[in-house]
């Protein structure tokens, strides 16, 4: 039989625990710690900690400035929660020391399915457009505004805001702007980014040297691999156009476009040889039936394709 007593210890445990969780995940950004609060979120207990304790922050969040207290507004909750009371006073002090003053606080996670876009509306006027297979987190704070991308691709309308600039993480990538049209896409082989309008600074690894400032109809293309970065000049219209579920492009390495094209499939596309890669090619995708293209291929260029037991498909040399 469990006692009143126990089950207010564990409770207190709870909070204890999400409170610092909330700390680890503002300061730590790397993909272990996002795997394992995930792991500690799946329990229906932890998550209602957290989320409540996300709420508690936002009030003490209108406390502004810490030496001017102001009454927080009223919450009719089902009980009081002590622990998690003085957790956020505790988080909310030592946050304090470093920035000043608590920030105003919007966190969200998105995984979008294998096909589909889904548009948002953030809440400092921009608008996200997120493609298919995609893995993201949004984290707004005060000063800066972050938006980490796991896997997959993004378009954003950034609402111009100079105090508070913008930033989209990528692995060891960086890409900054404050107002502006940009499309980001993480594949497997190539990290890609195209300008609609504006400006973004392009930074694909900050331990090395190499950097693009991109203006409009400009695009910056790195590829893995090989640690190289090129920059090419691209219609206005095709910054992501997969918006309106059809891709058209001219003269498109094939190396490129399989990695694109592997966003829309359960299984990926392979290349048997490298240097097929550099085959120029000229069409369009439709995101809907991404296997329509890879059967047209054959025509297009002097390879054939390989349907493999598992789905995927090897593209090799037509001899």
């Amino acid at each position: 039989m469990t006692r009143p007593h126990d089950t207010e210890q564990q409770i207190d445990s709870i909070d204890a625990q999400a409170a610092g969780w909330f700390t680890r995940n503002r300061e730590d950004h790397s993909q272990a710690t996002r795997d394992a609060f995930a792991v500690w979120s799946r329990e229906p207990a932890h998550a209602r900690a957290y989320a409540e304790f996300e709420r508690l922050w936002a009030d003490l969040g209108e406390l502004e400035p810490l030496n001017r207290p102001t009454p927080l507004a009223v919450r009719k909750k089902p009980r009081w929660r002590p622990a998690l009371a003085v957790a956020a006073a505790l988080v909310c002090a030592l946050l304090a020391i470093e920035l000043g003053a608590p920030p105003a606080i919007y966190s969200q996670q998105i995984a979008a399915q294998r096909q589909g876009m889904r548009s948002f509306n953030l809440p400092d006027g921009s608008t996200l457009y997120v493609n298919a297979n995609t893995r993201l987190r949004i984290d707004f704070t005060a000063q800066q505004r972050n938006l980490y991308l796991d896997q997959g691709q993004l378009y954003l309308e950034v609402a111009a805001d100079k105090e508070r600039p913008l930033w989209v993480h990528s692995g060891a990538a960086r890409v900054r702007v404050v107002g502006t049209g940009f499309d980001v896409r993480r594949g497997e082989k190539q990290l890609v980014v195209s300008v609609a309008h504006g400006q973004v600074a392009f930074v694909p690894d900050e331990q090395k040297p190499d950097s693009l400032l991109l203006g409009a109809r400009q695009r910056g293309i790195y590829d893995y691999a090989s640690g190289t970065l090129r920059e090419q000049t691209v219609n206005v219209a095709e910054v992501a156009d997969w918006r309106g579920g059809h891709l058209a492009f001219r003269n498109r390495d094939l190396a490129s476009l399989v990695d694109e094209l592997n966003l829309y499939r359960r299984q990926p596309v392979l290349l048997a040889d490298g240097a097929l890669g550099n085959f120029k090619v000229s069409g369009n995708l439709d995101v809907q039936d991404p296997d329509a293209l890879i059967k047209a291929l054959p025509a297009l260029i002097p390879v054939k394709t390989v349907a493999l037991a598992d789905g995927r498909v090897r593209i090799e040399a037509r001899r």
